[in-house]
């Protein structure tokens, strides 16, 4: 067996979801090194500066929280 065969056996392993997997993962560290600039966010009355990564992430998972609380699951 040479080394190429030995390549594409492993390649043929990942699945499909897998690859969307790995190329999410790359658009996300892209992500964050585009976006590491600070920026200062204002809540009420406290003022929050952090990388706009950062705070992007955190209303991701404000919004993903309130999606959960909110939908109704299916009756088995």
């Amino acid at each position: 067996m040479n080394d190429s065969a030995g390549k594409r056996s492993v390649l043929r392993r990942i699945s499909p979801t897998q690859w969307v997997a790995i190329g999410l993962s790359i658009l996300a560290v892209v992500f964050v090194v585009e976006n590491r600039g600070k920026v200062s966010v204002e809540i009420l009355l406290i003022t929050v500066t952090s990388p706009m990564w950062l705070i992007l992430l955190a209303m991701f998972i404000v919004g993903w929280i309130a999606g959960v609380l909110t939908t109704r699951r299916a009756r088995k």
